[in-house]
């Protein structure tokens, strides 16, 4: 009976995390939606939000290890690059002026930790000045992406009703679509990974294999071949599969160094902030590196093509 009633106890919390998993899932995939859509200011707010909080997670680990980084430093600047970079793309801002926020930002926080009592080590400046680029630089890219307006890198919107293409520009659309490929490639991955994984892809991550990387892979080219025809890019179909292999690589690289960074620090979730999910930077890991890829993508690929 005892044996029983213990069995029963443990599959209502399994139920109550997966509940738990897919709430949270459910209401940080809508918040995501909404402030692309919404576009603008709206799109920084939301970034500078998830940005803040992910720093927060990712210095936490880095003082595990026993690094002392410039957290409030690091933290500022980030914002600050977000700002100018969208400040910039919307033409308030001087080109040259809003590139100058990362250098200038990266020799604040050299100097910062220079006037600490206690002499700081290159780790401390490695893992500062990586925080600024790993989580402001990369995702000021999601901005740049997001203010894309040019009808030559998305020509098949130009076919939509007058309604609907004054407000889905190229920028939202390939945003969406290179959000659509990191989300396939992650479940993609997972699911595939779960049910026919069996050789190991990465010792840095035992749980992900092979077999999965590849699923993922697959998922993420059939979104891109779907865009590639929808958008009607040069080539249709085949432009959209090569991007697709380019998010799914940089997707599970994004992964791969976040498991590393907690490996390292000895922790299992980067946070708790999303239950069932862990921290706001094991959901955003995949989201890091893939919007340069795209960004550069698009913007040098297509016009050559065109």
């Amino acid at each position: 009976m005892g044996v029983r009633a213990e069995a029963f106890r443990w599959r209502l919390v399994a139920a109550g995390s997966s509940s738990q998993r897919i709430i949270s899932g459910l209401a940080a995939g809508a918040f995501g939606l909404v402030v692309v859509a919404l576009g603008g200011w709206w799109f920084t707010v939301g970034l500078g939000v998830i940005v803040h909080l992910a720093l927060l997670e990712f210095f936490r680990m880095a003082k595990f290890t026993g690094i002392r980084p410039a957290t409030k430093t690091t933290l500022v600047a980030c914002q600050l690059l977000l700002i100018s970079t969208q400040w910039g793309v919307v033409g308030g801002l001087p080109s040259d002026l809003a590139a100058a926020v990362l250098p200038l930002s990266g020799a604040a926080i050299c100097g910062w930790l220079l006037l600490q009592p206690i002499t700081g080590s290159i780790a401390d400046i490695a893992a500062s000045i990586f925080g600024l680029f790993y989580l402001g630089f990369l995702p000021s890219h999601w901005l740049r992406l997001r203010n894309l307006s040019a009808i030559d890198l998305a020509p098949g919107l130009g076919q939509l009703p007058g309604w609907c293409a004054g407000w889905l520009t190229s920028g939202m659309a390939i945003t969406l679509v290179a959000c659509l490929m990191i989300v396939a490639s992650d479940i993609g991955s997972y699911e595939l990974g779960r049910r026919f994984g069996r050789l190991p892809l990465s010792s840095i991550s035992p749980g992900k294999t092979v077999e999965g990387a590849v699923g993922g892979l697959f998922c993420a080219m059939t979104i891109g071949a779907v865009a590639g025809e929808l958008l009607a890019w040069p080539l249709g179909f085949l432009l959209g599969v090569l991007l697709g292999v380019l998010v799914a690589l940089f997707a599970l690289v994004g992964d791969l160094i976040e498991s590393m960074m907690k490996r390292d620090a000895g922790l299992k979730d980067s946070g708790d902030a999303l239950p069932g999910h862990g921290g706001i930077l094991d959901r955003i890991d995949s989201y890091l590196f893939t919007p340069a890829v795209v960004y550069y993508a698009v913007t040098l690929i297509l016009p050559v093509m065109s």
